[in-house]
């Protein structure tokens, strides 16, 4: 019978188990929310059939007029579905949660078990190890005085006797003799230890060569070998430089106002690993660079402290012979390694506020322009950057796109830094990049340099400058 105008739906918890589902003919529970088709008979009476949840959609064949006909104030299809839905869902989520929790069950469960087998395993094998121990030292207190023919059926059974413990089979050894002198075996294993450490040594000295054998060489033979090693350090730097050109890619399009997400001062830019101060106010470009680290060479400074202001001049005399060079006609440069801007992924901006503020300052204070560039790449495994010392990626592109297209000449042009790979040193890093051991120079003489009064073979990139100390010994 097609329900009448006055059809309805409703829904409330039963509140006794008597009612039954009229579409699966089950008992309805007690408390369980069920729906009922409500319809009005020929004499005016209401029917209600009752069903459950799942039971009611299958029941009504046509929602649209159902939701046309009933009360406003009645739960609505919609909400219906969105019930079950909501229950369904859940349903599928507890589901989802006790596989989850019986997996992880059986994922602790089997950790246990093969950590049980672990620790079995350990002790099998340290028991293992023990019996060949003792049987070995059993074997050589036998051994002393035995013939070679008596010693090699030793070694066979012990050999034996350890193939068959791999295989799962524990053949018993004849009963050995323990009252052997214990302090001849020590005797015995003690000569042993020392024709190890005697051969070990011999064979280092055939390899290496002896100091003895070294200082037995000719002056001739000396001078010799150094002059290969001098022209092979050469070949390697140079085929590095020509790789290195080939490597880096520059164009003026590349160049940003931020490093990545680092907001960088006015002024200053940022191209691939680097950043740079091309242009100070003052500065000219010059034929004649005077190159410097920064850290330990110009400025005090500390990895334990962060900031623009946490420096200080290295020396007092810093100002003074900076602004002499400037005078003389040399462009003034900063090389410098900073590899914490990149390290520092969650505080790149305070590296890099840091690292700019204290450059900024520095060439405000000592009142000379100076152009700057900051590697801020740093080498993992095989990816090496190409600017960072020792690397020449800094000077090359000094030279070949931020010196107006001047050539430098190198015979009077220099880099001063304080990484020299000495004992006290913290790396070789400058002087690596420098390029020029063979030209050191001391301290003193830096003076000669800065009047003029010297100059330097600085051909090409490998022999970029002579390496200086630090100004600790300059004449203020």
């Amino acid at each position: 019978m097609p329900p009448s105008s006055k059809a309805r739906i409703v829904a409330e918890y039963a509140k006794s188990n008597r009612s039954s589902c009229k579409k699966c003919s089950q008992v309805i529970s007690a408390k369980a929310l069920r729906l009922g088709f409500v319809t009005r008979d020929s004499r005016g009476f209401d029917m209600t059939k009752w069903h459950h949840l799942d039971c009611f959609s299958e029941t009504i064949e046509s929602t649209e007029a159902i939701g046309e006909q009933q009360d406003p104030e009645d739960p609505t299809i919609a909400e219906i579905a969105n019930l079950k839905l909501a229950k369904k869902k859940q349903t599928m989520e507890d589901a989802r949660i006790q596989i989850l929790a019986d997996h992880l069950q059986s994922l602790e469960q089997r950790f246990q078990d093969v950590n049980q087998e672990m620790h079995n395993l350990n002790q099998e094998m340290h028991f293992k190890i023990e019996s060949h121990t003792k049987r070995l030292e059993n074997l050589i207190i036998e051994t002393q005085g035995k013939s070679q023919e008596q010693l090699k059926c030793k070694f066979d059974q012990l050999l034996e006797v350890i193939r068959a413990q791999s295989r799962g089979n524990e053949p018993v050894l004849p009963t050995v003799r323990q009252t052997r002198d214990q302090e001849a075996l020590k005797k015995l294993m003690s000569e042993l230890k020392s024709s190890v450490t005697d051969v070990s040594n011999a064979r280092k000295d055939a390899i290496e060569g002896s100091p003895k054998s070294f200082s037995k060489r000719t002056n001739e033979n000396v001078q010799e070998v150094e002059l290969e090693e001098r022209n092979f350090k050469k070949n390697k730097l140079a085929m590095a430089n020509e790789e290195g050109e080939l490597e880096i890619a520059f164009s003026p399009s590349d160049i940003m106002e931020k490093y990545k997400d680092a907001v960088l001062l006015p002024k200053w830019k940022a191209f691939q690993t680097l950043i740079f101060l091309e242009r100070d106010d003052g500065l000219h470009d010059s034929n004649k660079i005077a190159a410097f680290d920064f850290d330990g060479c110009l400025a005090k400074t500390s990895v334990k402290r962060v900031g623009a202001d946490a420096w200080s001049l290295m020396y007092p005399s810093i100002p003074d012979k900076l602004q002499s060079l400037y005078n003389d006609g040399y462009k003034l440069v900063i090389f410098t390694n900073e590899s914490n801007i990149d390290r520092w992924k969650n505080k790149r901006q305070i590296a890099v506020d840091s690292k700019v503020g204290r450059l900024n300052n520095f060439i405000e204070h000592v009142k000379v322009p100076i152009q700057v560039f900051i590697a801020c790449g740093y080498s993992h495994g095989n990816m090496e950057d190409p600017f960072r010392k020792p690397k020449p990626g800094m000077w090359w592109i000094m030279e070949k796109h931020f010196n107006s297209g001047i050539s430098i000449d190198m015979d009077n042009s220099f880099y001063v830094g304080d990484a020299a790979g000495r004992i006290d040193d913290h790396s070789d890093t400058d002087i690596k990049f420098a390029q020029c051991p063979d030209n050191y120079i001391t301290c003193l003489q830096f003076n000669k340099i800065v009047s003029g009064l010297a100059a330097h073979n600085l051909q090409t990139i490998s022999h970029l400058c002579p390496l200086l100390p630090p100004f600790a010994l300059l004449p203020a």
